[in-house]
């Protein structure tokens, strides 16, 4: 049982005269709203869903909804509960609502993010949840501390079963409102079994030490309201309107944590997008939106489908994406500006290709050469869907001085596992690099803690040698015991062959970066990382090593990457962003640029591999998302070939390219070139591609080049794509109905021939356009390829 203070009561009842005379006051700012902003502001009983696309407002509905329901008098500041996110929408929210209500708003006391209230929720009822006021709230490298103490206890296998792993799968099941008591028996396989084992031991291990993570703010609160109705009544009676903010980036725990509290007056009004839903792998359920009309009865939806943001032509092709999605509520942005510029689609030779045309473009923009008034490097942006597609953009603006920031995360080669990996390549080319030898010696873990390492010091400082041969005497002197001794033995062993392979030029110099990754363990120890960040990790660093082929050797690399970063500027001035589509989620440009639309790029391989349908529609989300970033100018592009780990691979162009609606895009790529019959390109009595091939502007970089350096190409060219030129007219060598293998797609059999394309319907892939010259035959009887 837990009873209020007498400051809670003072802070309930201690509300300003003025504040009960509101009712009185004029409402100015109802005058700058839209109709159905309006509605949505004026609509103060009852459940309403504010059901608010891409640049329509939402922020300005909703704090005029806060500022009237002060300003009529509805409720005192102390009984407006308003969530949000992040701490920045909490201070834009209470500054706006400020502004409308021209003062400073005092005393509302329940307005900021989901964690911050539930921390003061927590700390009000902190014994109900078998803690003290005064816990602690520990931080993820905490967290993973006292789960590594509860996994080596436990007898398990560290490195098999890291503990920022289940850290991972903990959060999971907080984020979800799980307890150790009631995680479902689907789950109780994670660990071996024995995860349910460790997370019931990690709280109470929490309790013990008066503490709990982020997860636990949120879990125990919502616990404390579903066992104790005492506690849970006095604050659905105190919180007489609630209003959420980002509804659709709900998790479970909040879902239920709002439910609760709306029960009593049922005041509730959430605001979101279910098209822009697209946290899926952490945790958030697009449902909660979906079925909002169903768990809040005679509730009230509000769509607000002005945009402000973006042209005609940008919110068209958007929509036409999204409405390839069926889970969704459905509404129809329009705008009352210009028609403007159409998406511009544009396909290229290979990534490379794809950045440089891009940083050409960039600059012809900034210049203002393209036919429209000079475009700050400031409102232009490059959104990426993986990190690793960064790399190519660094590279190519950091070689010809073009600007740039990096939002949302380190720039590529300032990323920690580039790092590591670059300083095995510099430890395996200069044995002397003490500060590439102490960075990864016990990275991935070998059992080369503090005290091991200080030994290795000591043997290299006495000896007057580096420390890779400090190290080989402590191993000669067997000078360390344990499984510290075996793997500074194997280290050591593997040090010597990957130097020898680089000094007497043995192998290839990818073939040699390959191998060190490898052989150190570099590249297992992120296979088994099953953090999110794990796999995007593993991409990374094959993305480092494809950046390898442009050079001769592993120096002229470390060179390359140490003088482009030594002239990479700090200073201020215009920059274009690169940035992730997830990290663009909120921000606007007048031009954007999105790269890398290739199936299995984006939409993601491992997402829709993972999640299926539900994936797939998370994935067409966040190219809604993307699309919707511009204001004027918005740039799609894909690569007919990308190279992994040395090797190359076809690429198809994206299935959400064959959403775009033909009426609002412009089809940059000539006739024929990189699969140009595709998608947008592909509607009846399309002139787009006419309209292209008179595009001299565009017509096009990556076909110029194509045909220049082709010659020159030889054999680092790929031989299925060597010399291609796509014929519209060609006679096909094949008949439909043939079996036949392609190397990425696997076996199909050609539904319909189109000049140098075939329509394939793949046995695994489903449906493709393909160019003849990736494809060979495959035998009925036995599906061998020729």
């Amino acid at each position: 049982m837990s009873d209020f203070s007498e400051d809670d009561a003072f802070e309930a009842a201690s509300i300003p005269l003025s504040q009960r005379a509101m009712q009185a006051r004029p409402a100015p700012y109802l005058d700058s709203l839209n109709p159905a902003q309006r509605q949505a502001v004026e609509t103060l009983d009852g459940p309403v869903l504010m059901l608010a696309g891409a640049g329509t407002g939402k922020t300005k509905a909703l704090t005029c909804r806060i500022a009237h329901l002060l300003t009529t008098g509805r409720a005192r500041p102390n009984e407006v509960l308003a969530v949000t996110f992040t701490n920045k929408a909490a201070r834009e929210m209470k500054d706006r609502v400020g502004a409308l209500m021209g003062a400073t708003v005092e005393g509302m006391p329940w307005l900021g993010t989901f964690h911050a209230i539930c921390v003061k929720l927590l700390r009000r009822h902190a014994e109900l949840a078998g803690l003290k006021s005064n816990f602690t709230i520990l931080d993820r490298d905490d967290q993973n501390r006292l789960l590594k103490q509860l996994i080596v206890a436990d007898g398990l296998d560290e490195k098999r079963w890291p503990a920022r792993a289940l850290g991972t799968v903990i959060d999971g099941w907080k984020n979800r409102a799980l307890t150790p008591e009631n995680v479902p028996v689907a789950d109780s396989s994670a660990f071996d079994g024995r995860g349910v084992e460790i997370y019931a031991q990690y709280q109470a291990r929490l309790k013990t030490l008066n503490a709990c993570d982020f997860g636990d703010l949120l879990l125990h609160v919502v616990s404390i309201f579903q066992n104790h109705s005492d506690v849970l009544a006095q604050y659905q009676r105190w919180f007489k309107y609630i209003l959420v903010d980002e509804y659709q980036d709900t998790n479970v725990a909040q879902y239920m944590w709002l439910r609760l509290l709306a029960a009593g007056h049922k005041n509730i009004c959430c605001v979101g997008d279910d098209d822009q839903s697209i946290y899926g792998w952490r945790g958030a359920e697009v449902g909660n939106i979906l079925r909002f009309e169903k768990d809040f009865e005679n509730a009230h939806v509000v769509k607000l489908e002005q945009n402000y943001r973006s042209t005609h032509h940008i919110l068209g092709a958007a929509s036409g994406v999204i409405a390839g999605n069926k889970g969704r509520l459905g509404k129809t942005l329009w705008t009352e500006r210009d028609e403007g510029d159409k998406v511009r689609l544009i396909g290229h030779w290979d990534g490379d290709e794809e950045a440089r045309w891009i940083g050409e473009e960039v600059e012809a923009m900034q210049r203002g050469t393209r036919g429209q008034a000079p475009i700050s490097l400031d409102d232009m942006a490059i959104l990426v869907r993986a990190s690793h597609q960064m790399r190519g953009f660094e590279d190519r603006f950091l070689t010809i001085g073009l600007p740039y920031r990096v939002i949302g995360g380190p720039r590529f080669y300032e990323r920690m596992e580039i790092r590591d990996a670059m300083a095995y390549f510099r430890l395996a080319i200069s044995p002397t690099d003490d500060l590439a030898f102490e960075r990864i010696i016990n990275t991935p873990k070998r059992g080369l803690g503090d005290k091991a390492q200080q030994k290795i010091q000591v043997a290299a400082r006495s000896n007057g040698v580096s420390l890779i041969e400090g190290a080989r005497l402590l191993v000669a002197a067997k000078g360390i015991t344990g499984k510290g001794f075996k793997e500074l033995e194997k280290f050591v062993a593997g040090f010597d062959r990957w130097h020898s392979w680089i000094s007497e030029a043995r192998r290839s110099h990818i073939e040699v970066a390959e191998l060190i990754l490898e052989e150190s363990g570099y590249i297992e120890m992120w296979q088994n990382d099953k953090t999110p960040e794990g796999p995007g990790r593993l991409e990374n660093l094959k993305e480092l090593v494809k950046a390898l082929e442009g050079f001769e050797n592993l120096q002229g690399f470390l060179e390359h990457v140490s003088l482009i970063m030594d002239n990479e500027s700090e200073q201020d001035g215009e920059k274009v962003s690169i940035m992730t589509l997830h990290g663009a989620k909120g921000l606007e440009f007048p031009a954007v640029f999105l790269p890398g639309w290739e199936d299995g790029l984006f939409p993601s391989q491992r997402s829709m591999d993972e999640s299926g349908v539900k994936g797939l529609e998370e994935e067409r989300r966040l190219a809604y998302v993307g699309i919707t970033r511009a204001e004027a100018i918005c740039t799609i592009s894909f690569a007919a070939n990308r190279r992994l780990y040395g090797q190359w691979q076809s690429a198809m162009p994206s299935r959400f390219i064959d959403e775009l609606p033909e009426a609002h895009v412009d089809v940059l790529t000539p006739p024929g070139l990189y699969g140009g019959g595709f998608g947008a390109a592909a509607a009846p009595q399309s002139t787009l591609h006419e309209e292209a091939a008179s595009a001299n502007v565009y017509n096009s970089p990556g076909w110029r080049r194509l045909q220049s350096r082709a010659a020159q190409r030889g054999m680092t060219q790929p031989a299925e794509a060597k010399n291609i030129t796509i014929d519209a007219t060609a006679v096909s060598a094949h008949t439909a109905g043939d079996r036949v293998f392609h190397t990425k797609f696997g076996y199909g059999t050609v539904m319909g021939i189109e000049g140098d394309k075939l329509d394939i319907e793949f046995d695994k892939a489903g449906a493709k356009k393909v160019v003849a010259r990736f494809i060979v035959a495959a035998d009925h009887a036995g599906d061998v390829p020729f």
